[in-house]
């Protein structure tokens, strides 16, 4: 089977989903292809609503937060937003590029690609059947003016609001968001930290900064620094962000209890070396610290989506939500201490999430495709 998985690179979690579901269909001899749709306009397309969206995420979240909000106002089952004309704009390129790269199914990880999938179902331009995955938890807007064959969501209870948006309650497919099998595993701590270069011993508190940035962390970690006793250790993972690596880097470069990495592949070893994590309520790295059964501090959330995320998990209790740099660090010492919450946020963890979602979307792709061939 040939799958095409399409994303677009408006935050990493999107990308990650994709090749989380890449690695389990090519696991099974499968071949998949992954690919951010803004491509066929060209890169300098791709690049430029990549970039305004992580710029206007970064510099001006009150207005991002604007522009959540007014697309819930405006979304609706009964009519078509611009967001929707825009992305049908890609279909003549995506008609091309498929009937140049035959496949057998279609999963897009991102609204815009099922946009312009929808658009070409109507138009009788697919021949594909197409499901998406969901990778927050909740129903953004835009989500139902699309028409998927199914829509991969990351539990149960969120098959309400799904479906009082107007998407269909049949089509509704609660596996879970998708995570790739370096987080499926847990490492031997002592081996982990081994790997990571850090003391066995000692406590650490991992802090994710994520693709899009950790808020104010040039003013987080200062004041983590500062409440950390004698031999606790603290590692800082700026990811792409070399600006903040390299700030990192100057200012403790002397303190051998703080360790600044800068894009890592071996996340899921740092995550098991770790006793508290620090992040930002994305959908993925959330999800993939909770399949890894890691404590959770979430930070500030970006507006719209992240908040919704951060009030999914604190509800549940597999993690602490907290607005304050000083209360963010109270929560993440208060984890240390008490085993009873450490362990009563990992039981609710394992309730919550499903670690096993590839390999159910590529089972599902699997059936359509086997379907469609009759």
């Amino acid at each position: 089977m040939r799958i095409l998985i399409l994303s677009c690179h408006t935050g990493e979690g999107h990308n990650m989903a994709g090749k989380a579901i890449a690695e389990a269909a090519e696991a099974r001899g499968h071949e998949a292809v992954q690919m951010d749709i803004m491509m066929l306009s060209g890169r300098t397309t791709s690049r430029m609503v990549g970039g305004a969206y992580v710029k206007i995420v970064q510099h001006i979240p009150a207005f991002f937060r604007f522009l959540y909000w007014i697309g819930g106002v405006i979304s609706s089952p009964k009519r078509k937003s611009p967001v929707y004309y825009a992305n049908a704009l890609l279909a003549k390129p995506l008609a091309r590029f498929l009937e140049e790269n035959p496949f057998d199914a279609i999963v897009t990880c991102h609204l815009y690609a099922a946009e312009t999938l929808t658009y070409m179902k109507k138009k009788g331009m697919l021949s594909q059947k197409f499901i998406s995955v969901q990778t927050d938890y909740t129903c953004i807007p835009f989500w139902e003016e699309t028409e998927c064959d199914y829509y991969v969501i990351p539990h149960p209870d969120l098959a309400e609001e799904y479906a009082s948006r107007g998407i269909p309650r049949e089509k509704l497919l609660p596996y879970g968001i998708p995570v790739r099998r370096m987080f499926r595993g847990t490492l031997d701590r002592e081996l982990a930290r081994r790997r990571c270069n850090l003391p066995p011993e000692k406590p650490v508190f991992l802090v994710m900064s994520g693709s899009m940035g950790f808020g104010k962390i040039q003013l987080f970690v200062p004041e983590l620094a500062k409440s950390c006793k004698a031999g606790e250790q603290i590692v800082i993972i700026c990811g792409n962000n070399r600006r903040l690596e390299r700030l990192l880097r100057r200012l403790y470069h002397s303190n051998p209890n703080i360790h600044v990495r800068g894009f890592v592949r071996r996340v899921g070893e740092y995550m098991d070396a770790c006793d508290v994590l620090f992040t930002k309520p994305g959908g993925l790295t959330s999800t993939e610290a909770a399949v890894k059964n890691i404590p959770i501090v979430h930070t500030s959330p970006i507006p719209g989506c992240e908040e919704r995320n951060q009030e999914f998990f604190s509800s549940r209790r597999m993690s602490i939500a907290a607005r304050g740099l000083r209360e963010q660090i109270q929560a993440g010492q208060w984890i240390l201490t008490e085993d009873g919450l450490k362990e009563r946020m990992r039981q609710a963890q394992r309730e919550n999430v499903r670690p096993r979602a590839a390999d159910e979307i590529v089972t599902l792709l699997a059936r359509l495709s086997a379907e469609e061939k009759g």
